[in-house]
């Protein structure tokens, strides 16, 4: 069992999870959209979330601790180099389009981790994007939304029509309301400074607020030209298992909770978008 939990952390602390629901949702789009399965950008945005992520969880300790770190460290920041190179191999395979809208959002990972403003501009001791009060789940939800909405229809040649956005608002909804759960589980450990959803209106108004996403979420598809049943009710499905999550979210919860049962939400929705 020792054996097996080291995996499964390893899984996790590797963002190995967090990529699967990426690729997952990623996927999901080229199915409403009627598209191929698109190996090139499926791959890419699996082994750039491997990247990203971990350069963000990881870079600061990394900078200071690099002659003492721990042995799964190590074995992380091999794993993360060789996804960087998976990564490059499949962006030089996407359409040149792909390329110019991925600087943008590299530039907002770098900015992410890496420190840039003046210190008296800040509401933390630290200077990134991550720790500016209360734009954290916003910025991950964006770039969520982007990454697996609108790259895989730029990399098909497909015109960003207005279905495109009203997904790419319903991906960054749901992502939204994905967080909700991680966000009350890491109520006991955020800085106060950072100015987190449940830390501004309390845990109860944010589980009301998750649920509010969700059926916005639904919500938004009388907007697009044709409702399509049998797209609808697995999302129903999906919406109500993460509202479940989020009622029963506490900040008491293991760790597994969030970060393996809630990330896998997306991974179930493409399951039922398969099968």
């Amino acid at each position: 069992m020792k054996i097996v939990k080291q995996l499964l952390d390893f899984y996790i602390n590797s963002s190995i999870h967090v990529a699967l629901a990426v690729y997952a949702l990623s996927w999901i789009t080229l199915l409403v959209f009627n598209l191929p399965y698109d190996e090139n950008i499926l791959y890419f945005n699996f082994y750039a979330t491997i990247t990203g992520y971990n350069f963000v969880k990881y870079f600061g300790i990394a900078k200071w601790h690099h002659r003492s770190l721990a042995k799964w460290l190590k074995v992380i920041q091999v794993f993360s180099f060789f996804s960087f190179l998976l990564m490059l191999f499949y962006a030089f395979r996407l359409e040149p389009k792909v390329i110019v809208a991925l600087t943008g959002l590299g530039l907002i990972t770098f900015l992410y981790a890496i420190p840039f403003w003046p210190k008296q501009m800040y509401l933390d001791e630290h200077q990134n994007l991550r720790q500016i009060s209360g734009l954290k789940v916003y910025i991950i939800a964006a770039v969520w939304a982007f990454t697996t909405v609108v790259l895989p229809i730029l990399n098909n040649n497909q015109e960003l029509e207005t279905k495109v956005w009203i997904t790419v608002l319903q991906n960054f909804v749901f992502v939204l309301a994905l967080m909700i759960p991680f966000e009350i589980r890491d109520l006991k450990y955020d800085s106060i400074k950072l100015a987190t959803i449940p830390q501004q209106i309390g845990i109860k108004k944010t589980k009301i607020l998750g649920v509010l996403l969700l059926l916005f979420f639904l919500g938004l598809n009388v907007f697009k030209e044709e409702i399509l049943i049998q797209f609808l009710y697995k999302e129903v499905i999906v919406a109500f298992v993460l509202m479940l999550f989020t009622l029963f979210s506490t900040k008491n919860r293991n760790k597994y909770y969030a970060s393996f049962w809630v990330e896998a939400l997306p991974i179930l929705w493409l399951l039922l978008m398969l099968f």
